[in-house]
């Protein structure tokens, strides 16, 4: 430790900080209640293992495998939240936009935990990665180093140090901060690509792999997959557009559900660089969901004379042909990637559970049946898999700031698996958000945090 404090060189080995393995020298403090602990983390030897590790830790016990989450800095400057959700599970992680910030931070409130990064000499700001964990009673809060060889030591510095207990003031209202992330489907390891306090939604995936779309505010804003800042694209007229807009399979036009000429949401066309936009839809509210993969057709939720069904048009403009005539409500229809299936969610049988039919709404048949509320099943681009979301069986519609996961599902059947818990719903994945490559996905992620 040096002088005053304020810094500590910590030196540990161990194989793995990650899975199932819990390798590493851990130096502690007992905490309850809320906090926030940060410090500026380097490596005094450029030497070692690109993955070594130095790391601000949270863990509900002593155990090798107990519940945990922390803030990662590896050698190569990769950062991350890294988690356990419960004693024995697997360690997942959510990666930091930023890479090598100048100091990190992990914060707890209540049962969220949330990580924060320092850019260019900046305030402390969350870097996007929260997590949501029951821990009880006290906590071990501390320093942990992992050399990533067990043949090795390794060094890390924490210069800065601050543990500082905090307390929630009732007055306080919470700011809700939107994460716009990407998954990958064979680790589960989540990547922040944007995060910000201004409310965003529904992200699509280029058909190039480049870019990102998202709505915020009633527009349509473009984003690199790598990051950055978002630029709008020009729509025109449609400054009220929703949560309902893709892209065509030719990556050529955009689609858009605007409401604000007639204050029902109509399906409108543009170039994909942007531009006026071009009217399919004459009735509305209509909210698009699918493009036909040979660019020709449109399926979209509608609402007529009281009903919720789903619909398709021609992208060129003409009459409008009802799919599903079952009570209740149908939504989010999407095509297969082949054209031979529309899947879409339906509440018919008591629950929103996940259907598919013929494009011309024959052989409609169920796929999920189980203790959820499924909504918005989006075939990935090589036809194997649905990811969709899940609600709790006691949740009405598809609200906002809800506990949800994203899962996972054979198109041909098989297992569910789980790829995410997280904090969202409304927003989180409305539209198609597959790579091209089919290997990851993208969502955007909720957080409520009282101001520090």
């Amino acid at each position: 430790m040096e002088p005053g404090g304020s810094a500590y060189e910590i030196t540990g080995g161990g194989e793995n900080m990650w899975f199932t393995n819990d390798a590493f020298h851990f130096t502690w403090t007992r905490v309850e209640g809320d906090f926030s602990l940060s410090a500026a983390v380097t490596w005094p030897d450029t030497e070692g293992h690109a993955h070594r590790k130095g790391c601000l830790m949270v863990r509900q016990s002593l155990d090798p495998d107990a519940a945990c989450v922390y803030v990662a800095v590896h050698g190569d400057g990769l950062t991350s939240l890294q988690y356990r959700e419960a004693k024995g599970a697997m360690t997942r992680e959510i990666q930091y936009a930023q890479a090598a910030p100048v100091r990190v931070g992990l914060t707890r409130q209540g049962n969220t935990f949330f990580a924060s990064a320092g850019i260019g000499g900046q305030p402390l700001q969350p870097s996007g990665a929260f997590m949501r964990l029951p821990f009880d009673g006290p906590v071990y809060v501390g320093l942990g180093v992992c050399s990533h060889n067990d043949q090795a030591l390794a060094t890390a510095r924490f210069s800065g140090i601050e543990l500082l207990r905090k307390v929630r003031v009732a007055t306080n209202s919470p700011v809700l901060h939107s994460t716009l992330e990407t998954i990958s489907i064979a680790s589960k390891d989540r990547r922040v690509v944007l995060t910000m306090t201004n409310h965003f939604e529904a992200p699509n995936w280029s058909p190039d792999g480049s870019f990102l779309l998202f709505n915020s505010r009633g527009r349509i804003y473009r984003l690199p997959v790598k990051g950055g800042t978002p630029e709008a694209v020009d729509t025109g007229f449609a400054n009220r557009c929703n949560n309902d807009h893709g892209i065509s399979p030719d990556g050529k036009q955009l689609v858009i559900s605007d409401q604000s000429q007639t204050g029902k949401s109509l399906i409108y066309v543009l170039p994909i660089t942007g531009g006026t936009p071009r009217q399919v839809t004459s009735l509305g509210p209509s909210y698009w969901h699918g493009w036909s993969p040979d660019g020709a057709t449109l399926t979209y939720c509608a609402e007529r004379g009281g009903e919720y069904d789903v619909y398709t048009i021609p992208v060129n403009g003409g009459e409008e042909r009802r799919l599903t005539t079952a009570k209740g409500l149908d939504d989010g229809p999407e095509y297969s990637p082949d054209g031979r299936w529309i899947y879409f969610n339906s509440d018919r049988t008591g629950t929103m559970q996940i259907w598919r039919m013929r494009p011309d709404g024959s052989s409609q048949e169920q796929i999920t049946n189980d203790d959820f509320n499924n909504w918005f099943a989006h075939p990935s681009p090589d036809g194997k898999w649905l990811v969709f979301l899940s609600y709790e069986k006691d949740v009405t519609g598809h609200p906002a700031n809800k506990r949800v996961w994203l899962r996972l599902m054979p198109t041909d059947g098989g297992p569910i698996q789980e790829l995410a818990r997280l904090f969202g719903g409304q927003g989180t994945i409305n539209v198609p958000s597959w790579s091209p490559d089919s290997r990851n996905v993208a969502f955007v992620s909720y957080e409520l945090l009282l101001p520090e």
